[in-house]
C-alpha cells in the first residue's frame, strides 16, 4: 500500500484472489475473508448455495441444456434470479407443448384402436341394456372353453376378444385404449393388432388346453370343459410388455414392474388362478416381442 498523506489519497495495489477477496499488499482483508467464505458460512446455516447445473426441458421428454446460477458474490443474486426464470419459461413452453389428446385413439393416428374401441363400446352397451339371458346366451357362445376350441377354435378366440370381461368401467378397458393407443403410434395398426391376438391366443390356448388334459385324466370333472372364458385382458396384457419395450428404459422398467405386480398380487389372491396365470404368460409374450419390434427400428420412441 502507498499513500500520499498531503492529498489523503490512498491507493491499494490489489490483487483478487478470488470471487470477491482482495488483497492489501498480499494479505486478504477481512472485508475479503467474510466474503469468501460467505458460501461456507450460508451453507452451515441451511441456506443451499446453487452451482451451475444442467436444466431438463420437458418438451417430448428432451434435453435442454441450460444453466443457472446463485450464490454469494458481486452479480450472483441476480445472475441466479435470471437463470431461474429462463428455467421457468422452459418448463412453461414444455407443458404448452403437452397435447393430451394424443393419449386417445383418433380415426386417422390411431385407426385399429378407434375401430376396436368403437366395437367394444357397442358390445359393452349391449351386455349392460340388453336382456340378461340374450347376453348370456352370446357369451356362452363366444367362450373360448375347451369345448369351443375343439370344435370352432378360430371363430371362438375372435368372438371371445369382442368382449369386456366386467364392463366399460373395467380397467382393462382403460388400459386397453391407453395401451394400445400408444402402442399403435409407435409400431402402427398392423404390428399393434398382431401383438394383441398373438397374447390373446397363446395365453387363451395355455390355459385351456392343460383343462382338457386334466378332463381327459380324469383330475377334473367334465364341466370343466364348458368353462366360461372371455374378454379383451390377454391382449391388454401382451400389448402392455410390448410397449414397455419401447418406452425409454426407466419408463419401460416402472411399467413392467407395476404391472406385473399386480397380476402377481392376483395371483396369490387366488380367486381365478387359471386367468391370473393367464396374463402373466401373456404379459410374457409382449416382452418376447422386443427384438422384433426394436429390429424394425421402432424402438425408442419418445415416452
Amino acid at each position: 500500500m502507498t499513500g500520499d498523506v498531503a492529498s489523503g489519497a490512498v491507493v491499494l495495489d490489489a490483487v483478487a484472489v478470488g470471487p470477491g477477496v482482495a488483497t492489501l499488499d498480499g494479505v486478504p482483508s477481512q472485508a475479503g475473508r467474510r466474503a469468501s467464505e460467505a458460501p461456507e458460512v450460508e451453507a452451515r446455516r441451511g441456506i443451499a448455495v446453487l452451482e451451475p447445473v444442467a436444466v431438463e426441458s420437458l418438451v417430448d421428454g428432451s434435453f435442454a441444456e441450460g444453466s443457472f446460477a446463485g450464490g454469494v458474490g458481486d452479480g450472483a443474486a441476480g445472475a441466479g434470479a435470471a437463470g431461474v426464470r429462463e428455467v421457468r419459461a422452459r418448463v412453461w413452453a414444455g407443458l404448452r407443448g403437452l397435447r393430451p389428446w394424443r393419449l386417445l385413439p383418433s380415426p386417422t393416428g390411431t385407426p385399429f384402436t378407434f375401430g376396436y374401441a368403437l366395437v367394444l363400446l357397442a358390445t359393452s352397451l349391449l351386455a349392460e341394456h340388453a336382456d340378461p339371458s340374450l347376453v348370456s346366451s352370446l357369451h356362452q357362445g363366444s367362450s373360448t372353453d375347451v369345448a369351443h376350441l375343439a370344435d370352432r377354435p378360430v371363430f371362438v378366440l375372435v368372438a371371445s376378444a369382442l368382449w369386456i370381461a366386467g364392463g366399460i368401467a373395467s380397467p382393462y378397458a382403460i388400459g386397453f385404449v391407453l395401451v394400445l393407443t400408444a402402442l399403435e403410434r409407435r409400431i402402427g395398426g398392423v404390428r399393434t393388432a398382431g401383438v394383441f391376438l398373438l397374447g390373446h391366443m397363446v395365453a387363451t390356448l395355455a390355459t385351456e388346453v392343460p383343462v382338457g388334459l386334466s378332463v381327459l385324466a380324469g383330475h377334473l370333472p367334465g364341466s370343466s370343459l364348458h368353462r366360461l372364458d372371455y374378454g379383451i385382458s390377454f391382449g391388454v396384457a401382451a400389448s402392455v410388455g410390448a410397449l414397455a419395450g419401447l418406452l425409454k428404459p426407466w419408463l419401460g422398467w416402472a411399467v413392467l414392474a407395476g404391472f406385473g405386480w399386480m397380476l402377481v398380487t392376483d395371483l396369490v389372491a387366488f380367486t381365478d388362478p387359471m386367468t391370473n396365470w393367464g396374463h402373466l404368460l401373456a404379459l410374457a409374450v409382449g416382452v418376447a416381442t422386443w427384438p422384433l419390434l426394436r429390429r424394425r427400428g421402432v424402438g425408442g420412441a419418445a415416452a
